[in-house]
């Protein structure tokens, strides 16, 4: 007698289909949320729909698109069993870049990659993600999620996003606006936001042996808090003082550090000098540049520095810029000017000390 054998699944291959339906039903309540009148349709079509026909209000519409992730900032997310915070830091990456010259965002997609589909997880993924949506005032349109046995781990997982906005062609935001004798106004951001991570944990845990769960004095929290604090969403700030005070540029500081991110938006015969004394970066850069005898120079071209988004303004435009962003609860101040190239071969250098 032949013994029977057992034909081949999807499910024994390590993919529950039932369990992705049920994380799609979780998540749109959170969805629903992020809705704006241009988005048509709901969750579970093969692609999110958006009118168009809104865009007839401008003369000449530029649309503004941007991808990215989180990086290794997941991992403490998996580690602490926390997923509902990740999810500001991927808007906060994705539609902070489309503002930056001047769009308005309108709307975003994401990629959910995970060993196992853990429904709940992943509906808590998505909380954080169309939370995060509504703070930079955009629709999550769509997303996938994908369930990657044998290549991640059970509690493995992964994200990213894509976003769209648009803007006016004679709004647009950039090298080309700046002058000499423009202000550079730094915003402060909310630690180290989603950028240097690698470095960050090669530093407290594999060199210093630090837990998650320590608390730390100088942080005034546990060690994991301080690491998994969203990164601060500026999209609308940056919209209203857009249309509150003339605003030549703006920059985004995220991998690479303060420095070469705003070189990124300075043209070619100007330079930007950014004095280190207008502020003291938060604790936790301090910690990671003692724990690992990390340079000043290898944390600036890493790290934020304590600045999440600069704006680069009209002098006489200072204080209406400065009044705008403090009645929206931004921190912010003038960190530093443009001046005329010279002799200098990068866009924009940090100078002096920081305050203590």
């Amino acid at each position: 007698m032949t013994e029977k054998t057992t034909g081949a699944s999807y499910a024994a291959a390590g993919v529950d289909i039932e369990a992705g339906d049920r994380a799609v039903e979780l998540m749109k309540e959170w969805v629903k949320k992020t809705q704006r009148p241009e988005v048509l349709g709901g969750l579970g079509g093969f692609a999110g729909l958006f009118d168009a026909s809104a865009l007839k209000r401008y003369e000449r519409p530029l649309l503004a698109s941007a991808t990215d992730g989180v990086g290794t900032k997941v991992d403490i997310a998996r580690q602490l069993g926390v997923y509902d915070t990740i999810g500001h830091d991927l808007v906060a990456m994705v539609m902070d870049d489309i503002v930056v010259c001047g769009a308005e965002p309108l709307f975003m997609t994401d990629y959910i990659c995970v060993g196992k589909v853990h429904p709940e997880r992943v509906a808590a993924i998505v909380k954080g993600i169309a939370e995060g949506c509504v703070l930079a005032g955009c629709a999550l349109v769509g997303g996938e999620t994908a369930e990657h046995p044998g290549l991640l781990g059970p509690d493995d997982f992964d994200v990213a996003g894509a976003g769209t906005g648009v803007v006016e062609y004679d709004r647009l935001l950039g090298a080309d606006r700046i002058r000499t004798g423009d202000a550079v106004i730094a915003m402060a951001s909310s630690g180290l936001h989603s950028n240097g991570y690698s470095l960050v944990r090669h530093v407290l845990f594999d060199r210093a042996g630090m837990s998650l769960d320590r608390h730390v004095e100088e942080l005034g929290r546990t060690l994991g808090e301080e690491l998994l604090e969203p990164t601060k969403i500026y999209s609308l700030d940056c919209m209203a003082l857009t249309r509150t005070a003339e605003v030549h540029a703006y920059s985004h500081i995220t991998g690479g550090g303060l420095a070469a991110n705003l070189a990124r938006v300075i043209p070619d015969h100007l330079h930007a000098t950014v004095d280190r004394s207008t502020w003291a970066p938060g604790a936790i850069f301090d910690l990671v540049g003692k724990a690992g005898q990390v340079e000043q120079l290898e944390l600036e071209k890493t790290l934020n520095m304590g600045v999440g988004m600069m704006a680069v303004v009209p002098a006489d435009s200072v204080d209406v810029a400065l009044t705008a962003l403090a009645d929206r609860g931004v921190d912010a101040w003038v960190a530093g000017e443009i001046l005329e190239r010279g002799d200098r071969t990068e866009g924009a250098a940090l100078t002096g000390s920081y305050a203590s």
